[in-house]
């Protein structure tokens, strides 16, 4: 038989694999803005759809002919203001300074946090720091959701773009005593980033884990193990030798996702609804592509970083 070569596979370039903390993310880097508006916003992962269109791309070999591809549909229910969050900058970074609390809640915000006591003074709250703001480096609105097929709400904050603090909280505080709709944020056509928790798979061998090749029925010990850990000298196994531990439930990012298209309910439910999801109820996103996680999963999108053009794609038909 000849010699079968095969390269192990499976990425070394998350850190250590280990399970999320919790199952949704936190997002770490923002895009950069000139225009004062959110940067990002929230949705739950019902399930994929394929939709017709004209293919447009000009170097494409199936230009102008009709093509089909898959889209994962997020269901995108308004968010709801928490408080404004003002931050002041040291030599070790942003630190937080303040909060400035909406004057009113979901009775569901009780099952995740100790809800703060209503705010009588809001209005004036807000008018004593509008005479100091200049005293902070940045804010962020936080923000909880409206849950579906679940409890508890989410709690996040969101990046409010801008230059000029003065500017970046006159936006921030007209939206503090308003749901936040998905049209608010996003439009048909743009790029964003998709920050989600992969599927857990549990914990596996290295078979599965990075492609490991079974070795011959005739080898001594183990089949479904690597032949060599390391080096006899120095006696220690190397960082990327493939072994077994934790697979999936990993906090993951994808650059560069295009929104297709923002639906109402009745345009994307299929006849039964979605597959372990049941009925989409509000307003939901059409991302081309699949993006990471299982059904009912929280998927936090924001302003793509790498990314800025708009592309327009359209629709014809929706097949279900």
């Amino acid at each position: 038989m000849p010699n079968v070569h095969k390269p192990r596979c499976g990425s070394k370039q998350y850190w250590p694999r280990k399970r999320a903390r919790r199952n949704y993310t936190r997002i770490r880097a923002w895009a950069k803005r000139e225009k004062v508006k959110l940067l990002g916003f929230t949705g739950y992962k019902a399930g994929m759809l394929h939709v017709l269109t004209f293919d447009n791309n000009q170097n494409s070999t199936s230009k102008g002919q009709q093509i089909s591809f898959a889209v994962t549909v997020v269901e995108c229910p308004s968010l709801k203001p928490l408080s404004l969050r003002l931050y002041k900058k040291n030599p070790y970074g942003f630190y937080s300074s303040a909060d400035i609390f909406a004057s009113n809640f979901n009775k569901e915000l009780a099952r995740k946090i100790r809800v703060p006591q209503k705010t009588k003074n809001n209005i004036n709250t807000i008018k004593n720091f509008e005479n100091k703001i200049n005293e902070y480096d940045d804010l962020s609105l936080r923000v909880y959701t409206q849950p579906v097929k679940k409890k508890k709400p989410e709690i996040f904050e969101i990046k409010v773009s801008g230059k000029d603090i003065k500017e970046k909280f006159d936006y921030a505080k007209t939206l503090l005593n308003k749901d936040i709709n998905l049209k608010d944020v996003f439009q048909e056509g743009v790029y964003v980033d998709i920050h989600a928790v992969t599927k857990g798979k549990g914990f596996q061998g290295p078979v599965k884990r990075f492609g490991v090749s079974l070795k011959s029925h005739k080898s001594e010990k183990k089949r479904r193990s690597p032949g060599n850990l390391g080096s006899w000298t120095p006696k220690k196994v190397h960082w990327a030798v493939g072994q077994h531990g934790q697979m999936g439930s990993h906090t993951r990012t994808e650059y560069n996702k295009l929104i297709i298209s923002i639906k109402n309910p009745e345009d994307v439910n299929p006849k039964g609804g979605f597959p372990h999801y049941g009925f989409v109820k509000n307003n939901c996103l059409l991302i081309r592509g699949s993006i990471p996680g299982p059904i009912k999963r929280v998927i936090r999108m924001s302003d793509a970083i790498r990314k800025s053009k708009t592309e327009v794609i359209d629709l014809k038909e929706i097949v279900k």
